[in-house]
């Protein structure tokens, strides 16, 4: 299965490749229509991993499982809301707690890259304008969120959308599994056949009323009651086909 990333090396340059155990072959950019090597190799271990891809839109789903709901009807319309691109890290990057933040928790999520143009879409476009899935995790700041007539505190602080470590190209949108998971133990678990509004219907209803580019991410919600974190845990998302990512999490200093 096709794995691509976006890496940097020591001497600060930034590439893309495909991951092929703990090397990666590089490939030119863009990779969205086609997938041309550059006959370079380079030792997983020399390079830094980044965010697979470079948004220009970041869009998220709240209150899409009836696990996270707690009781309460699905929303309609759907809950959504945008993430700053200064919000983005990377594997391994660390999530900071901004000072007077309160309780901050991961949020486990399936994150769909777009891979074309397109806007107006209908269902079947739509799904074929997803490229593919990457681990999300949108941390958030829940003080913030329940006394914000908005949730851009809450869910767009530097370091609170975190996406990596690949992009997987083969799998089924219906049959992907998230794990989260805080200094190892499991704290949440979802399937993408429990999503109220399904991956194709999701960036149908997005493309709806904006144009999305390739690169483009979009967080599809989180399973579950997710747990508090605090500086020194370490937090992992992981699905099954993609790999996982994981994160340590400091203070702001």
């Amino acid at each position: 299965m096709p794995l691509y990333v976006r890496f940097q090396r020591a001497d600060g340059s930034e590439g893309a490749g495909l991951l092929e155990g703990e090397t990666i072959r590089v490939i030119e950019e863009p990779f969205w229509e086609r997938t041309t090597a550059t006959g370079e190799t380079v030792p997983l271990a020399d390079v830094r991993l980044l965010p697979p891809a470079k948004p220009r839109s970041i869009v998220c789903v709240g209150l899409n499982y009836a696990s996270h709901l707690s009781g309460r009807p699905a929303p309609n319309p759907p809950v959504l809301f945008f993430k700053p691109l200064s919000s983005i890290a990377g594997p391994g990057d660390p999530i900071v707690l901004p000072a007077n933040a309160g309780r901050v928790e991961p949020e486990g999520e399936i994150v769909a890259v777009i891979g074309r143009t397109i806007k107006g879409a209908d269902r079947r476009e739509a799904e074929d304008a997803i490229f593919g899935y990457t681990c999300g995790n949108d941390v958030s700041a829940r003080e913030w969120q329940r006394i914000d007539g908005q949730w851009w505190r809450a869910k767009g602080a530097d370091t609170f959308g975190v996406v990596g470590p690949a992009i997987a190209t083969e799998l089924r949108h219906d049959e992907l599994e998230v794990v989260t998971r805080i200094n190892g133990r499991e704290v949440q678990r979802g399937r993408s056949s429990e999503l109220i509004l399904d991956i194709p219907e999701i960036v149908r209803y997005v493309s709806s009323v904006m144009t999305l580019v390739p690169g483009d991410l979009i967080f599809t919600g989180t399973p579950g009651e997710p747990q508090p974190i605090q500086p020194g845990d370490v937090v992992e998302v992981e699905i099954p086909g993609i790999g996982v990512l994981r994160n340590p999490v400091a203070g702001d200093e």
